[in-house]
Parts: structure tokens; C-alpha cells; sequence
């Protein structure tokens, strides 16, 4: 009787456990992909081909 009873909380147990893992990895990532993406050309970008542009102007 016990042992039918164990058996039958096993796969509703095992899927608990398997989601608490996979939470457990997701929130243990510290990678952050929009800290690190970038807007566009900087200040240093635009300084140095303002320049270029200014003299096809002329």
C-alpha cells in the first residue's frame, strides 16, 4: 500500500523538481543582454566623422 502510494507521487514530484531546477538556473543568470546594447554612435564617433561630413559639404 505505501509503496503504491510513493509511486504515484513520484512523477508529480519529479516535475516539481524539474521546474524548481529550471527556475533556480534562469534566476542564477547573470548575463543581462540590455546592459550591454548599444543606442548608436557615441560622442568619439560623431566628433571624428563630423569632420569628413562637413568637408563634402564645401
Amino acid at each position: 500500500m505505501l509503496l503504491a502510494s510513493l509511486t504515484l507521487l513520484r512523477h508529480p514530484l519529479n516535475f516539481v523538481a524539474s521546474k524548481w531546477q529550471t527556475l533556480i538556473r534562469i534566476a542564477g543568470n547573470s548575463y543581462r543582454p540590455e546592459l550591454h546594447y548599444m543606442r548608436g554612435p557615441g560622442p568619439k564617433w560623431h566628433a571624428k566623422y563630423q569632420a569628413s561630413r562637413l568637408d563634402r559639404a564645401r
